[in-house]
């Protein structure tokens, strides 16, 4: 496992205390408590329906907590919608992207933010590829051309144009939903590098919801896991930290299996 990068100390980019939601008789999160750093890279794990999808939604505006706070840079905050968010600087890349596939590479970059010549509001296209190519080549992502259309991109490529139209849009905090999921060792191994470069930078905190702890161990600087809507695990990366993982995702198989024995 590759050294990592220290966080900046200090205030909190993003703190949650207390958060709570329930759906009617389900109780989805339960007294969550969770913060990044500036620059750090969290990880969060957990089952499917323990709460992680719910969590980011509240955070990125979706839905309303019921209980909770959400502080950014230390002042306590309320996300009302997902506009709102975004004006905090909190950006989320879900797993479907929300890529326009004919569209070219730069066209996507700019997607919902054309940038337009004024008298006549015509599409200022050639200010839009620079810029594209500029912010691209500034995190280490080179394509042949901007122009391509986004049907003609792998898996990885996509992802990271995703990841870069988000930093782009002044993103400080950024969620990423299964950002690794379905690729292979070279497109992973890619996106990784992405996201070191964005740790170097210093300027944005990364959540990270993953599956896959080796590579959450690889690039996250802090792991948190979610049970049953609740937060049970805050811990440093560590070479022992996989084993432990292992260990905790077993027994409660273990405990599952016994109630449903009996």
């Amino acid at each position: 496992m590759e050294e990592q990068t220290a966080p900046v100390e200090g205030v909190d980019a993003i703190r949650v205390e207390g958060l709570a939601k329930s759906f009617g008789p389900v109780k989805a999160l339960r007294n969550i408590n969770l913060h990044v750093k500036k620059g750090e890279i969290l990880g969060l794990v957990g089952d499917n329906g323990a709460g992680k999808s719910t969590l980011i939604k509240i955070i990125t505006g979706y839905i309303q907590p019921d209980a909770g706070t959400i502080f950014i840079n230390g002042e306590p905050i309320r996300i009302r919608s997902v506009v709102q968010a975004r004006s905090f600087g909190i950006e989320t890349v879900y797993q479907d992207l929300a890529l326009v596939n004919e569209l070219s590479v730069y066209h996507n970059m700019f997607l919902r933010r054309e940038l337009v010549q004024k008298p006549f509001w015509l599409l200022n296209n050639r200010e839009m590829r620079r810029l594209a190519r500029e912010h691209l080549s500034n995190i280490g992502i080179h394509l042949p051309s901007v122009d391509t259309p986004i049907a003609m991109l792998s898996g990885g490529q996509r992802q990271a144009i995703a990841i870069a139209r988000a930093v782009y849009s002044n993103a400080r905090i950024l969620l990423l939903d299964e950002p690794l999921a379905a690729m292979g060792a070279r497109e992973g191994a890619q996106i990784l590098n992405l996201l070191r470069t964005l740790r170097a930078r210093g300027d944005i905190s990364i959540i990270m919801i993953a599956h896959n702890y080796a590579q959450v161990l690889e690039i996250c600087d802090r792991v948190n896991m979610l049970q049953h809507g609740e937060i049970t695990f805050d811990k440093k990366v560590e070479p022992s930290l996989l084993e432990e993982l292992n260990n905790i995702v077993m027994n409660e198989y273990r405990v599952g299996s016994t109630h449903q024995q009996a």
